[in-house]
């Protein structure tokens, strides 16, 4: 069997060493022209982590982060609104607060591939099914043929935009900025990841190894707004003036070309994941917000289940079939939850405000404990 993967993102990469862990030919396709340390942080929660040790990457991966022992959100004044220790939590599922940058993650990842397995420069114009076969027709003008096509390209998938049409990524309404820097001398707490929640929008911090800063700020916006576009770090911490330490002085410090900006956005919950001898997998079947930090958990979640039910099943048809099974709900009810947690946070009536706060410090830790084990448990 032949497979092809487009897309040489986090879900892309671990579809690939799950199918060559079992001997399958795979060759992934890269629209970008060459491999960059780019991006910002990435949050792995424990079903992320279970799924990198059933790939064997799980050690090079924990190297290059930091695990952390507690969620935590304040109010703009600093005081705590809700605090999830994770410890119990990582004791029990394996390390369930861990982060890492983007681009170490992606390196590790690609590192594990079997050589000649990637290659870049290589962006997917049309797709056609023939029987049990699909034929991909590249941008410059290249053609190839697979058993199977693992549709792995993103948010704004060119496959699942030939396949669903009306499938369209849906504006969360909120923006966000994120950069990754040099501590500048301010303190953290650097067993958390924290995050705040003001009037001006929200602000999440963690620490990454190197004495660096893993930030993002989320601010209310209409889609694709020129102003927020052209923001800078400056002009970005003065936005959330009056808000605790250190949340000004890591904006202003970070440097115009430290800075990652882009509309937030998901996916309105599909109700097919295969079709036929093509696949969608991560962010191209399931986009979500990142408010529960799942959009890189739930695509490496989709490649270890994959790679499972390709070992399993007597044939390709029944092991979609079952693929498809066992992601369809689970990912849905991510999509559903993190677009509510993004909607309660993302408040600005003074009143919600109020209220949300007093919802969240009422509500006993052992609830939010139990919601979190539902996501670490994961069929695998």
């Amino acid at each position: 069997m032949k497979v092809i993967v487009v897309g040489g993102g986090i879900g892309g990469l671990c579809a690939a060493i799950a199918l060559q862990q079992q001997g399958i030919e795979v060759q992934v396709y890269e629209a970008a022209p060459e491999l960059k340390p780019v991006g910002a942080g990435v949050g792995l929660a424990a079903n992320a982590i279970q799924g990198l040790q059933r790939l064997g990457v799980a050690d090079g991966v924990i190297a290059r982060g930091k695990e952390l022992e507690a969620l935590t959100i304040f109010d703009e004044h600093n005081q705590i609104i809700t605090n999830q220790d994770t410890r119990t939590l990582s004791r029990k599922y394996g390390i369930s607060n861990f982060v890492i940058h983007r681009a170490d993650l992606h390196d590790v990842l690609a590192q594990a591939l079997q050589p000649g397995t990637l290659h870049l420069n290589k962006r997917c114009q049309t797709i056609e099914q023939q029987g049990n076969q699909v034929q991909i027709t590249f941008t410059d003008g290249t053609q190839t043929i697979a058993d199977l096509l693992i549709a792995a390209d993103g948010i704004n998938s060119i496959i699942r935009q030939q396949l669903l049409p009306a499938s369209r990524p849906r504006y969360a309404g909120y923006t966000c900025w994120r950069g990754v820097i040099q501590n500048p001398g301010v303190t953290i707490n650097h067993m958390i990841s924290a995050e705040t929640w003001a009037p001006q929008g929200r602000v999440g911090m963690a620490p990454l190894p190197g004495n660096r800063i893993y930030w993002y700020a989320c601010i209310n916006a209409p889609e694709q707004d020129e102003r927020m576009r052209l923001m800078t770090p400056v002009q970005l911490a003065a936005h959330f003036e009056g808000v605790h330490e250190p949340v000004q002085q890591v904006l202003a410090a970070t440097k115009p070309d430290e800075l990652i900006w882009g509309d937030i956005a998901d996916l309105k919950p599909l109700k097919q994941f295969v079709f036929n001898r093509i696949v969608l997998l991560g962010d191209a079947a399931h986009g979500t917000t990142p408010n529960m930090g799942q959009g890189a958990c739930q695509a490496i979640e989709d490649a270890v289940v994959l790679g499972q039910c390709l070992q399993q099943e007597s044939t390709i048809t029944i092991a979609l079939k079952n693929y498809e099974k066992r992601r369809l709900n689970r990912t849905a009810k991510v999509i559903r939850l993190s677009r509510l947690l993004g909607w309660a946070s993302q408040r600005e009536n003074p009143l919600l405000i109020k209220a949300r706060n007093a919802i969240f410090r009422a509500t006993p830790e052992f609830i939010t404990q139990r919601q979190m084990e539902d996501l670490y448990r994961v069929d695998f």
